[in-house]
């Protein structure tokens, strides 16, 4: 089904955003950094990570299920490790904590690593990571989610999508970044086809009798796939040991539902592996040997039906460059949505469209 759709500035969308999160209650530098990382998810063209979240969170927020004036402790610290305590608050800014912290003490020891629990939904992992590569930091980052997915063989939920991110910083204009769901698709796309009214693909999830499904209201209620079978399962079962048994959050059917479980707080949990890039040799060498990869790597025959290779993040990148100079293009109904949100809470003007 074709939606209809509106292009918004990536300014005026990013100050609006942050209007709803310090009217929702969050202090300024908070609603600063909410906007951030959801217009950041927009640009780099994963919507399911974008704003079509500002429902859900101001609700979450509205019923006190994530905690408005609370700071994050760190429980137990070494120069390269810390355990950080969130205090359930919004996930996206204990994650943005994390892995400042992560990065400080990568570049104090050559190697950083933190723990986060007691956390909510994080967003976008790429964001966390490409922060990193901008310190000529290689990184690797974990969240757990809700479960949804049922281990190789079972058919019943217990891991969630649990995404995992790598980065590593090169000498061109932009990082590797690779963020992936251990599952077929995020779950996130789900929700965003079912709230636009779309389909999903055949081999996305199952119903929760067990059946292929393109209705997204079945596959929320179903099952979504594990990426590669049993390698999926595998990679989500190390994402909840790293996420959760480490740190210490709720994991698997333990952790609450971001959109269903509306009376208590997810409990969440990230984790975060930094290192210099010039731990075994300089950054020069590092960067001469990386760009010679790549450019072997560009020029490899193209298989049929392939007119260019890309790199880990490269697309993201490119939606990037080219939504910050044409505008970030929102469906209808999202935009709709964040004007009714807008108008609940009081704020006295609506999203300004550039067509």
């Amino acid at each position: 089904m074709s939606l209809q759709k509106v292009t918004i500035t990536e300014k005026n969308l990013k100050k609006y955003v942050e209007d709803i999160f310090k009217v929702a209650g969050l202090a300024d530098e908070e609603a600063t950094i909410i906007s951030k990382h959801l217009v950041s998810a927009e640009l780099r063209g994963i919507s399911s990570h974008g704003v079509s979240r500002v429902n859900i969170y101001t609700e979450r927020l509205k019923k006190d299920l994530i905690e408005k004036k609370a700071s994050p402790v760190i429980e137990k610290e070494t120069n390269s490790t810390a355990l950080i305590n969130g205090n359930n608050r919004f996930g996206i800014l204990n994650a943005n904590d994390g892995i400042k912290l992560a990065v400080k003490k990568a570049e104090e020891n050559g190697i950083g690593m933190v723990g986060i629990y007691n956390s909510n939904h994080c967003g976008m992992l790429a964001d966390y990571i490409e922060y990193a590569t901008q310190k000529n930091c290689i990184a690797f980052g974990t969240t757990n989610a809700p479960s949804n997915m049922a281990p190789w063989g079972g058919k019943e939920k217990f891991f969630g999508t649990n995404p995992l991110a790598y980065g590593i910083p090169t000498p061109t204009n932009f990082p590797i970044i690779f963020d992936m769901a251990s599952s077929v698709v995020a779950r996130g796309k789900i929700t965003y086809a079912k709230k636009n009214n779309q389909k999903i693909p055949i081999g996305w999830a199952l119903s929760k009798e067990g059946k292929s499904t393109t209705d997204p209201s079945e596959a929320i209620d179903g099952l979504v796939l594990p990426v590669g079978g049993a390698k999926g399962y595998g990679l989500a079962f190390f994402v909840e040991i790293l996420s959760s048994i480490f740190t210490g959050a709720a994991y698997g059917p333990h952790v609450g539902s971001l959109l269903r479980d509306l009376d208590r707080p997810q409990g969440v949990g990230h984790f975060f592996l930094v290192m210099q890039a010039d731990l075994f040799q300089t950054i020069d060498k590092f960067f001469a040997r990386i760009e010679k990869m790549i450019k072997e790597i560009k020029q490899i025959s193209l298989a049929e039906g392939f007119d260019k290779i890309y790199l880990p993040g490269e697309m993201e990148f490119l939606n990037k460059e080219n939504n910050q100079i044409k505008g970030i293009t929102l469906t209808s109904k999202i935009s709709e949505e964040l004007n009714i949100i807008g108008g609940r809470l009081g704020i006295n003007y609506q999203l300004t469209h550039m067509d």
